[in-house]
C-alpha cells in the first residue's frame, strides 16, 4: 500500500467515525413509561420509582401525570408539579395560566396517554402508558433536555424542557404540553 493509499485510508476512516458519531448525536431517545393507576396524592407520586428524576424522560412523564391530577384537584396537582419543579415552585402567575388551561376541558393531559383520540373522549387505555422522545436538538442548552411528548389529539408532538440540579435529579423547567387539542367527540357540533 502506497502512502498515497495509506492518507487515503485513514481520511476515509475518520469521516465515517465522524459522520457516524454525528448521525448517532441526531438519533432520537425514546421511553415508554407504564402506570397501572394514576397517582393521586404526592406521597403515592413519590412513591413511584420514576420519582427519583435520575432521567428528563422519567420527570416528562411524570408532569403528564401531575397534570392529569390537576384537572381534577388542583391543591394536589399544584403540589406534584412543584416537587417536580424541585427549588422553582410554581407562581402565582403559573398558576393563574393552568387554570385558564383548564377552563376548556379537562382531557388535554389525558391525550398523551396510549389509546386517548377524540373519538373515545381521550379516554387513555389501562395501565396507562405515556411515550416521551428526544429530538435533534434535545441538547442544543448545556444543563437542559427539551423533550416531546404526542398527543393523540395533535398532529405534532409537544415540548416539556427539564432542568438537570447539581445533584443529577432533572426537575421541570417549562412544559407546552396544554396547547388546544382537536375537540372531544362528544363536545364537537361538526362529529
Amino acid at each position: 500500500m502506497s502512502i498515497f493509499d495509506k492518507l487515503k485510508k485513514s481520511a476515509d476512516d475518520t469521516l465515517k467515525k465522524g459522520v457516524k458519531n454525528m448521525a448517532s448525536a441526531f438519533a432520537s431517545q425514546k421511553e415508554t413509561f407504564t402506570f397501572a393507576a394514576l397517582p393521586e396524592s404526592l406521597d403515592e407520586l413519590k412513591a413511584l420509582p420514576e420519582a427519583a428524576l435520575n432521567t428528563p424522560f422519567q420527570t416528562a412523564a411524570l408532569t403528564v401525570c401531575a397534570l392529569c391530577v390537576y384537572a381534577a384537584d388542583r391543591t394536589i396537582g399544584t403540589e406534584m408539579l412543584n416537587f417536580l419543579r424541585g427549588p422553582r415552585p410554581l407562581s402565582n402567575h403559573e398558576i393563574s395560566f393552568l387554570n385558564d388551561r383548564f377552563k376548556d376541558g379537562h382531557h388535554v393531559p389525558f391525550s398523551y396517554f396510549k389509546g386517548a383520540v377524540p373519538e373515545n373522549d381521550y379516554t387513555p387505555t389501562t395501565p396507562f402508558s405515556v411515550t416521551v422522545e428526544s429530538g435533534p436538538y434535545s441538547d442544543a442548552n448545556e444543563g437542559y433536555k427539551k423533550l416531546f411528548i404526542k398527543s393523540g389529539g395533535a398532529d405534532n408532538p409537544r415540548e416539556v424542557v427539564l432542568r438537570q440540579l447539581g445533584d443529577g435529579r432533572w426537575m421541570l423547567w417549562d412544559q407546552f404540553l396544554l396547547v388546544g387539542i382537536r375537540s372531544p367527540k362528544s363536545e364537537d357540533p361538526w362529529a
